[in-house]
């Protein structure tokens, strides 16, 4: 969950950069000059909008290993048994889903994983020490295969291509509004004032949080099918549905803050509709239903 909080907070933090940085350099003003040029808006942005998702991409491995603090392990030289079981087992899941073997860290935390990478073939696995210490080998394996077949699915990419979609939409209309209201309310016929500017600003934020919804709701059917990933690298369902129970006792209260933000996993319908993850009892529901295939 917090990769993708990450991941959602750096695209919107770019895209507002981009927009005073190309504000500043007077393309909003060209732009708008003349009368509002839908065409140069579209391509404007596009290259905008997807700019900013393909950096957040780049930038989501390193971003990860730095907000949790995880450590790589060196397949080489593991500093135990279970860093060397850890390991392998990745790596031979890895080599089950036809995907680059990836790094593999551990990072002190409360029960969690989480997989992240631009590339199929160059993308990081990490577990916390608290899933180590609170699961049996084979409910880690089951979250390991869970992480590896996010991976496989290439869903990090996917959901960048959805989110440059999205944030396409955020700067067309948010600048469409800016113009509005700079033009039409504010009376300037001199094109680009600081009304539409600020208009332009506020609009991105607010839309880029309604966008956001959008990107939960794939976010959510991704999970559906990392469950249903694992369980078909596994073989079987069961240990992909003990991992979820477990995880589901852990107590809420117990979660890192860091974590808190991001895990909005129950509350009332607004809560639900930015939720990244599913809530437990409908993943295992639906692992039950599909008989753990694929």
């Amino acid at each position: 969950m917090k990769r993708i909080a990450l991941f959602l907070m750096t695209n919107l933090a770019v895209i507002v950069v981009l927009s005073i940085t190309l504000r500043l350099l007077g393309v909003d003003r060209y732009i708008t000059s003349q009368g509002l040029n839908i065409q140069a808006l579209l391509v404007f942005s596009v290259v905008v909008g997807f700019t900013g998702s393909f950096i957040s991409l780049l930038m989501s491995k390193p971003m990860a290993k730095w907000s949790t603090g995880a450590r790589v392990i060196d397949p080489n030289a593991p500093a135990d048994h279970r860093e060397a079981w850890l390991v392998d087992t990745v790596h031979q899941l890895a080599d089950r889903a036809g995907i680059g073997r990836p790094e593999v860290a551990i990072y002190e935390g409360e029960p969690n994983a989480f997989a992240t990478g631009a590339f199929k073939n160059d993308s990081l696995v990490a577990v916390s020490t608290g899933l180590l210490h609170s699961m049996t080998e084979e409910e880690v394996m089951a979250v390991l295969g869970h992480e590896v077949a996010h991976i496989a699915n290439g869903d990090m990419v996917t959901l960048t291509l959805i989110q440059g979609v999205v944030n396409t939409f955020v700067v067309f209309f948010a600048r469409v509004v800016g113009y509005f209201i700079d033009r039409v309310v504010l009376k300037n016929d001199k094109g680009g004032g600081l009304g539409y500017f600020a208009t332009v600003i506020v609009c991105e934020i607010v839309f880029g949080i309604l966008a956001s919804i959008i990107v939960a709701w794939f976010s959510r059917q991704r999970e559906f099918r990392a469950d249903a990933g694992a369980a078909h690298l596994l073989g079987s369902r069961e240990p992909m549905i003990r991992a979820l129970a477990r995880l589901g006792g852990v107590p809420a209260g117990e979660l890192p803050k860091t974590f808190e933000a991001s895990g909005i996993t129950g509350g009332g319908a607004i809560a639900a509709l930015f939720a990244t993850h599913p809530p437990i009892p409908v993943r295992i529901q639906a692992l039950q239903q599909a008989g753990g295939r694929g």
